[in-house]
């Protein structure tokens, strides 16, 4: 099977907007941005960033795949912890910047790193004058310590 590749963004607003055709507009850096929900209740799971490879691959497999700007490489989301994202859809914004994956997540349906469901587990609050940060009370869903355990 052919390997997908990603039309070049037009500069027509309306065939960019409104066309069939899917140009992800990458920025400088060869990213475009990918908000991840759960497919079944709409929670917002995590923000991470896709290159062409990751996108594509996110098509052709449907698991998700993301760029890690801190690594510089391209990581399957939960090979290590087991909580593989399943993609049920992929959706582009108007102007075609922005990735919306709406995903069932396996193992411990867990996302986030800290073994939470979700990266966004944390409010801002502001309160005497000081901004911080609240728990949401969001559990644990798993330990990161045995899920990110190093061989060895």
């Amino acid at each position: 099977m052919p390997s997908i590749t990603f039309a070049k963004p037009t500069q027509d607003r309306l065939i960019l907007e409104a066309g069939a055709v899917f140009s992800p507009r990458f920025d400088e850096n060869g990213l475009v941005t990918a908000v991840v929900t759960d497919a079944r209740d709409g929670a917002v799971l995590m923000v991470a960033h896709m290159n062409a490879e990751a996108l594509r691959l996110t098509i052709e497999t449907g698991l998700a795949h993301y760029w890690s700007r801190s690594r510089k490489s391209l990581w399957k989301k939960g090979e290590t912890s087991g909580n593989l994202q399943n993609v049920v859809e992929i959706l582009t914004d108007c102007d075609q910047d922005v990735i919306l994956l709406r995903v069932n997540v396996s193992g411990h349906d867990a996302t986030c790193h800290t073994g939470r469901r979700s990266c966004f587990y944390r409010k801002v609050v502001w309160a005497g004058g000081t901004v911080g940060l609240e728990a949401d009370d969001s559990p644990r869903l798993f330990d990161p310590a045995d899920a990110y355990r190093k061989p060895g």
